[in-house]
């Protein structure tokens, strides 16, 4: 284990646990053993990181979320407040599924919004915008922004996190970074 991080004194830190650089682990907060987190990450309160769950560097992760077993997240990653990871398909309280956790993998940049909620098994696109309160039931396409329940992709996003408008030519720039994107078959890339 590193001891270069912070942990809040109420923080539970289980054995066998990675924990990165400055990385930051909030009150009532649970790491448990087996589970890998980067360098410069941003643990809120009250957060469960189970075991085999990986997450990148810079990874922020706002109050009250679960990150289940089957759940990997690349850098600069962003959790809003009490969303929710699902890891089993079909849950039943009788039925003991522990071997069929889904995966699911969260791709660099991408936001999840808060009380979001992720079925399991669809993976995030890099710089995905997931709106608060959505429910994602299939795969999310990089830069693609969802909303609603079932969720629905209304538009895309930049790196920057605001809304691309595509020009006759299929192409957009970023308010903020003036970087420039183009749409090409119904995906989009930063050129």
């Amino acid at each position: 284990m590193d001891n270069e991080y912070f942990a809040h004194e109420t923080a539970v830190i289980d054995s066998d646990c990675q924990i990165g650089n400055s990385t930051k682990i909030w009150h009532f907060s649970h790491i448990m053993s087996g589970s890998v987190i980067g360098k410069n990450c941003n643990i809120g309160q009250n957060v469960v990181i189970s075991p085999e769950v990986i997450l990148g560097n810079n990874v922020k992760i706002q109050n009250n979320v679960s990150v289940y077993t089957g759940v990997t997240c690349d850098d600069d990653v962003f959790l809003g407040p009490s969303c929710v990871f699902t890891n089993i398909i079909n849950p039943r309280s009788a039925i003991i599924r522990k071997g069929g956790y889904a995966k699911t993998h969260v791709g660099k940049g991408a936001t999840i919004g808060a009380n979001a909620t992720i079925v399991c098994g669809n993976d995030i696109g890099i710089y995905a915008f997931v709106g608060a309160g959505a429910v994602i039931t299939k795969e999310v396409k990089p830069y693609a922004l969802m909303v609603g329940n079932p969720a629905k992709q209304i538009g895309w996003m930049s790196e920057y996190g605001h809304r691309l408008d595509f020009d006759v030519n299929h192409t957009a720039v970023c308010t903020e970074s003036n970087e420039r994107y183009e749409l090409v078959d119904g995906n989009v890339f930063k050129i």
